[in-house]
């Protein structure tokens, strides 16, 4: 597995770089934005890619929405901010993952071994002839491919995986802690926003109006679901 480490600190990269290395990871490090989408742009194929926010040249928020704009590749934002506005901000802006400096290494190198997780999942295209349908919405779980009307539409693997949850049982509500843990593997602790972001992501690619949901439907107080007939 290749990754990207974009972080300007140089001690703190080194210490990333070995600790990734030493968990059998290929690593490019580079130190600005700038450089980051330089990389990406020569034709590297990355299966990750690991983001600081505050760098020179170009930082992490806009080097996050240039990759976007042509890639699905799973970003980590890393960041010595602790707000939940900025945590919201960076997964609004398309990043999967967020930790807050300072971090144990061993966190981080969790992190990246989830998020590739979700990747193979999704690549991993053994025969299943399973589609899952409502309405205009399709998801055929063989192609790993989501349309809306016959129109593909993109998402990322987060983004995909909840859908997924919600679509193979259709009518059924989950909660915003029940998504996380079915998502994510691990205990919802403060897990309301970023499940929200990730649901709004959702319905911004595959409703015609956000605001007034088809398909994705909120059960205020409840959490969410596909709704059975659209």
């Amino acid at each position: 597995m290749r990754l990207l480490l974009c972080e300007d600190e140089r001690s703190l990269s080194r210490a990333v770089e070995a600790i990734l290395r030493k968990n059998n990871y290929s690593v490019d490090a580079v130190f600005n934005g700038a450089d980051a989408l330089d990389y990406i742009e020569a034709g590297n194929n990355y299966d990750g890619v690991i983001l600081d926010i505050m760098m020179p040249k170009l930082d992490g928020i806009h080097a996050t929405l240039q990759i976007r704009k042509e890639s699905s590749v799973p970003i980590i934002i890393l960041s010595a901010k602790t707000e939940d506005s900025d945590k919201i901000l960076g997964l609004n802006i398309g990043a999967d993952d967020y930790v807050t400096k300072p971090f144990n290494p061993l966190e981080l190198v969790a992190r990246v071994k989830s998020q590739l997780r979700r990747v193979e999942v999704l690549s991993n295209n053994v025969p299943s002839d399973v589609i899952y349908k409502a309405g205009g919405l399709e998801i055929n779980d063989d192609l790993k491919k989501v349309t809306v009307d016959g129109e593909e539409v993109r998402l990322t693997p987060i983004e995909y995986n909840i859908l997924l949850l919600l679509m193979k049982n259709k009518g059924k509500v989950y909660s915003i802690n029940q998504i996380y843990e079915n998502i994510w593997n691990e205990e919802a602790i403060g897990a309301d926003n970023t499940v929200a972001v990730h649901i709004r992501h959702i319905r911004e690619k595959i409703e015609i109006n956000p605001k007034d949901p088809r398909y994705l439907k909120v059960v205020w107080g409840v959490g969410y679901k596909i709704e059975e007939k659209s």
